[in-house]
């Protein structure tokens, strides 16, 4: 599953996020976004994990919890269109 995780500080990093993920299962892949021209985080990334269970209950667990002084918001990651 493709989970969308919003209002991150800009100084979190991909690793960050990763731990914070693997705590509820396997992370395929984390993606901060970056603006291109200054290389600075947008403060939100995308995290793919392999078992759709263990990111549901993620999702659950850490949305509107804070970390590193932000209120993240986690969610299912829409398709583009």
């Amino acid at each position: 599953m493709n989970i969308y995780v919003g209002n991150l500080n800009y100084r979190v990093r991909e690793n960050d996020l990763k731990s914070v993920m693997e705590q509820f299962g396997a992370v395929d892949s984390v993606k901060v976004v970056k603006d291109r021209e200054t290389g600075r985080s947008k403060g939100f990334a995308f995290v793919e994990m392999q078992n759709d269970n263990d990111a549901k209950r993620a999702i659950e667990e850490l949305n509107e919890k804070e970390f590193e002084g932000r209120q993240m918001v986690v969610k299912e990651a829409l398709p583009r269109t």
